[in-house]
């Protein structure tokens, strides 16, 4: 299945897996080898194809500590398995990724805004109005989803490499979307509304850049404190609003934005 983190095990003990020093050197060879593969690990590993068979198959996310067996033997012990990928220092494996708590910004009651508040929004709404610079608010929804994407997205893939960071990207979204993003769109009603549809989304990427130490264009930590604060910001054309508390409820905030 080539997700994020694969390994391999014999049943005796011993796992087979991609670290970091693996992983690099594909990057630096442009390889399209993908190192999250079980098959790649196991061959890379020169275990013959006939023996392969005998080898169990896991998958184990590092931030929501996720476990699966994807294809195991069976008389093999999959706990410990799990044992071991839970004591595995993630350092060794993707140096850039970052291992912290996942937090859902709209929880428990409304928040009081403060002027430290205030100012990570004028800050984010400056990186959003350079991304957004050749936009208007009513051009279409895919058009801006498209823009957003590239613009949070491509100093992970130019510093990770492709095939090795596309993986691992997923797996942070899976961590981070699957036990938020509906609830904060549940939460914020207008959010059908174009404009605030695309901030929430663009919310969530920079959000899930948080978890990658990595140089970038654009300096996302405004939206990372914010969220981890307990505020979602929003836009609707007209006006910027800080949301907090589990019903999403919200403040409109008068701002200037440069950019």
């Amino acid at each position: 299945m080539c997700k994020f983190f694969s390994f391999v095990g014999d049943g005796y003990g011993n796992f087979l897996y991609s670290d970091w020093e693996i992983r690099e050197k594909l990057l630096k060879e442009k390889s399209y080898d993908i190192p999250d593969s079980h098959t790649w690990i196991l061959t890379h590993n020169k275990i013959p194809p006939k023996m392969q068979d005998r080898w169990s198959k896991y998958e184990y996310n590092p931030l929501n500590k996720e476990f699966f067996v994807d294809n195991g033997v069976e008389g093999h012990d999959h706990e410990s398995a799990r044992n071991w990928a839970e004591g595995l220092d993630f350092k060794k494996i993707v140096p850039a990724l970052i291992i912290k708590s996942i937090t859902n910004p709209l929880r428990g009651n409304k928040k009081k805004i403060t002027e430290k508040e205030i100012e990570w929004l004028k800050e984010w709404a400056s990186v959003m109005g350079y991304i957004y610079r050749d936009f208007v608010w009513d051009v279409t929804l895919e058009s801006i989803r498209a823009s957003d994407s590239g613009s949070v997205w491509n100093f992970i893939s130019a510093s990770v490499g492709y095939s090795v960071w596309d993986s691992v990207r997923d797996a942070v979204w899976h961590s981070v979307w699957v036990p938020i993003g509906d609830s904060v769109f549940d939460s914020i009603g207008e959010s059908a509304k174009s404009p605030l549809w695309v901030c929430i989304d663009a919310a969530l990427g920079a959000y899930i850049s948080s978890f990658f130490n990595l140089p970038c264009q654009y300096d996302f930590s405004p939206l990372a404190k914010l969220w981890e604060a307990g505020f979602m910001p929003s836009f609707d054309g007209t006006y910027w609003r800080l949301h907090s508390g589990a019903k999403g409820r919200w403040e409109i905030i008068e701002i200037e934005v440069e950019g």
